[in-house]
């Protein structure tokens, strides 16, 4: 398989809209209910955390499944960079989703948590905890997504001490791309207003 075509199948996996489609089963337009977000969180706020967990594996395995089977299949020499390429397609597909025409995406957390599940497993578990964990004693869902980005590449460089390799330079490339799409959520978490998470029911 050439690289390219391993590209597009990667940008197409990550722009199928689950949290959208999601809604649409259940006749709800998602991004006119609770934060207008087609992420994971805002599924378990309207429709609930059975569904929201749905979305969640959905959204983490589109970015999973071509960072870890592509390659495999690519012809290159370089299959470790063409994953980290393909992880980056996948990210970029569910924040700029096609289907949607380009509007509309997720912020990009849980596909990310599925690239470097593919990539770095433990590093990324440990950054998951962190995550489980501010959001257990904080109910900031947004501040979990911050700090569970910035401790990843802490993780893996602890865990590989490679601090050129290209998973290590990728996680630091994702982790601000996590804070430049979170950048509202940064300025409510500084004045005080950024709202914990509350399940809210859909609208008739």
């Amino acid at each position: 398989m050439s690289p390219i075509v391993g590209v597009i199948i990667s940008y197409l996996a990550g722009s199928v809209p689950s949290a959208y489609l999601a809604g649409k089963a259940f006749g709800v337009d998602l991004r006119k209910q609770g934060s207008g977000n087609l992420g994971a969180t805002n599924v378990v706020r309207v429709l609930g955390p059975k569904i929201g967990g749905i979305v969640f594996i959905a959204d983490l395995l589109k970015g999973f499944l071509p960072v870890y089977f592509l390659p495999m299949n690519t012809e290159t020499l370089q299959p470790g960079l063409w994953a980290l390429v393909y992880g980056a397609a996948a990210i970029l597909g569910h924040v700029k989703p096609i289907f949607l025409l380009g509007k509309g995406g997720g912020k990009g957390v849980a596909t990310a948590s599925g690239v470097f599940l593919a990539l770095a497993f433990v590093p990324m578990l440990i950054a998951e905890a962190v995550w489980i964990t501010v959001f257990y004693f904080t109910r900031y869902v947004s501040l979990a997504s911050l700090l569970g980005a910035a401790v990843l590449p802490i993780a893996i460089l602890a865990w590989s001490r490679a601090p050129h390799s290209p998973v290590f330079i990728a996680s630091v490339v994702i982790a601000a791309f996590v804070f430049w799409t979170h950048r509202a959520n940064i300025g409510r978490l500084s004045r005080g207003e950024e709202h914990r998470f509350v399940r809210k029911e859909a609208a008739p």
